[in-house]
């Protein structure tokens, strides 16, 4: 991941509600959940939550795909991945040697 990727996908998750979102989304796996549920979830106005969400559409942290005339929003695992890959790189390195940092190989497992 290239230093801008990062900075990008921090800074959309640097509000809370943003945060919020994306862990929701996070929380539901693979299959995600709509728009509409996961405004439910939020209690935010739908305009306040379009606008979040295409901030975190841009950093490439969600999806989404339309289903009929509901929009199913995911979280994108590989991007998160990435993300905690980046951010661990080179942990301890000065120290020698470094647990390891768990990363959620299946979103849908429980304690991911």
């Amino acid at each position: 991941m290239k230093v801008g990727n990062a900075l990008a996908a921090l800074n959309a998750l640097s509000h809370e509600t943003r945060l919020s979102a994306y862990r929701r989304l996070v929380k539901a796996g693979p299959d995600g959940m709509s728009v509409g549920e996961l405004r439910d979830e939020l209690e935010v106005p739908p305009a306040t939550l379009t606008a979040h969400l295409n901030v975190l559409r841009a950093a490439d942290l969600v999806q989404d795909q339309r289903e009929g005339r509901v929009i199913r929003v995911t979280a994108n695992f590989d991007r998160m991945t990435s993300l905690i890959a980046y951010l661990t790189e080179n942990c301890c390195a000065d120290a020698g040697q470094c647990a390891p940092v768990p990363v959620c190989a299946q979103p849908a497992r429980r304690g991911c």
